[in-house]
């Protein structure tokens, strides 16, 4: 049974940090490349950042580009998402996912996904 279980969310002020963990389990980890999206109150779904299985290469969405960094340690079957300069636009609920469709930004390029951890950045 594949798990993945994200931590590390929490209230934080503007200009703040957070790092949030993705703990898989159930599944070959270092095989998928891995994916954050978030979910606003009343919006869809959107990616942030992809990593390759070797942590070669990643991919961010604009809005996060040089205040967000993705990592992954196979060895511990965990993916991080380290939030640097938080913005109240950040506040969302933040997933994480194996990406089945290669170097895909859609919900359905994603397979197996977390509950999700809540972000919360005051102003």
């Amino acid at each position: 049974q594949v798990q993945l279980v994200e931590s590390g969310g929490g209230l934080v002020q503007a200009g703040g940090s957070l790092r949030l963990s993705c703990a898989a389990s159930g599944l070959t980890f270092s095989m998928y490349p891995m994916g954050w999206f978030r979910q606003a109150p009343g919006k869809e779904r959107e990616f942030v950042a992809r990593i390759r299985r070797s942590a070669t290469s990643t991919y961010y969405a604009d809005s996060v580009e040089g205040r967000f960094t993705i990592s992954r340690d196979n060895a511990k079957n965990t993916v991080y998402l380290q939030m640097n300069n938080l913005v109240p636009e950040d506040t969302a609920v933040y997933y994480c996912a194996t990406e089945k469709t290669p170097y895909g930004l859609r919900t359905e390029d994603y397979g197996y996904w977390g509950q999700g951890t809540q972000v919360t950045v005051s102003s």
